[in-house]
Protein backbone atom coordinates (compact mmCIF):
# COMPACT_ATOMS: atom_id res chain seq x y z
CA UNK A 1 0.00 0.00 0.00
CA UNK A 2 1.20 3.71 -0.74
CA UNK A 3 1.79 5.91 1.57
CA UNK A 4 0.18 9.26 0.99
CA UNK A 5 1.74 12.23 0.61
CA UNK A 6 2.44 14.66 3.42
CA UNK A 7 2.08 18.04 1.42
CA UNK A 8 -1.15 19.77 3.46
CA UNK A 9 -1.39 22.51 6.18
CA UNK A 10 -3.17 24.21 8.14
CA UNK A 11 -3.18 28.02 8.59
CA UNK A 12 -4.82 30.98 10.09
CA UNK A 13 -5.84 33.99 8.19
CA UNK A 14 -5.43 37.15 10.78
CA UNK A 15 -6.22 40.50 10.91
CA UNK A 16 -4.26 41.94 13.43
CA UNK A 17 -3.96 38.98 16.25
CA UNK A 18 -8.02 38.13 15.35
CA UNK A 19 -8.45 35.05 13.47
CA UNK A 20 -10.64 34.98 10.82
CA UNK A 21 -10.75 32.27 9.13
CA UNK A 22 -8.81 28.62 9.50
CA UNK A 23 -8.57 26.19 6.87
CA UNK A 24 -5.97 23.39 5.27
CA UNK A 25 -4.30 23.46 1.62
CA UNK A 26 -1.68 21.98 -0.20
CA UNK A 27 -0.10 25.50 -1.33
CA UNK A 28 -0.90 28.07 1.52
CA UNK A 29 -0.29 30.60 -0.51
CA UNK A 30 -1.74 29.82 -3.11
CA UNK A 31 -5.17 29.45 -1.02
CA UNK A 32 -4.41 32.72 0.81
CA UNK A 33 -4.66 34.58 -2.73
CA UNK A 34 -7.68 32.97 -3.38
CA UNK A 35 -9.08 34.33 0.30
CA UNK A 36 -8.06 37.56 -1.04
CA UNK A 37 -9.34 37.74 -4.17
CA UNK A 38 -12.90 36.75 -2.49
CA UNK A 39 -13.46 39.53 -0.23
CA UNK A 40 -11.76 37.91 3.08
CA UNK A 41 -9.74 41.03 4.71
CA UNK A 42 -7.08 39.85 6.32
CA UNK A 43 -3.50 41.24 7.40
CA UNK A 44 -1.18 37.75 7.61
CA UNK A 45 -1.21 34.36 7.43
CA UNK A 46 -0.15 31.65 9.95
CA UNK A 47 1.06 28.30 8.69
CA UNK A 48 -0.10 26.50 12.28
CA UNK A 49 0.79 22.87 11.50
CA UNK A 50 4.49 21.90 12.30
CA UNK A 51 5.13 19.77 9.79
CA UNK A 52 3.13 18.45 6.53
CA UNK A 53 -0.06 16.31 6.84
CA UNK A 54 -1.59 14.16 4.60
CA UNK A 55 -4.99 15.74 3.56
CA UNK A 56 -6.59 13.51 5.90
CA UNK A 57 -4.79 14.61 8.58
CA UNK A 58 -4.81 18.24 7.42
CA UNK A 59 -8.83 17.89 7.46
CA UNK A 60 -9.18 16.39 10.87
CA UNK A 61 -6.58 18.99 12.25
CA UNK A 62 -8.47 21.87 10.69
CA UNK A 63 -11.69 20.86 12.47
CA UNK A 64 -10.21 20.37 15.83
CA UNK A 65 -8.64 23.73 15.49
CA UNK A 66 -12.01 25.46 15.03
CA UNK A 67 -13.86 23.10 17.79
CA UNK A 68 -11.20 24.34 19.72
CA UNK A 69 -11.47 27.98 18.84
CA UNK A 70 -15.34 27.75 19.22
CA UNK A 71 -15.02 26.74 22.74
CA UNK A 72 -13.58 30.49 23.82
CA UNK A 73 -15.84 31.92 21.44
CA UNK A 74 -19.15 31.17 22.93
CA UNK A 75 -19.48 28.72 20.41
CA UNK A 76 -18.72 30.68 17.35
CA UNK A 77 -16.70 30.27 14.26
CA UNK A 78 -13.76 32.77 13.22
CA UNK A 79 -15.32 35.72 11.11
CA UNK A 80 -15.17 33.61 7.33
CA UNK A 81 -15.81 29.92 8.55
CA UNK A 82 -18.84 28.83 7.46
CA UNK A 83 -19.51 25.42 8.90
CA UNK A 84 -18.15 23.35 11.87
CA UNK A 85 -15.19 20.98 9.87
CA UNK A 86 -13.74 23.90 7.76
Amino acid sequence: MAKKPRIHHTYDLKDGRVVVYRGESDDVERRAKEHEADGKKFTRVVVTSKRALTDEGAKKREAEELARYRKGHDGKNPKYNKDDDG
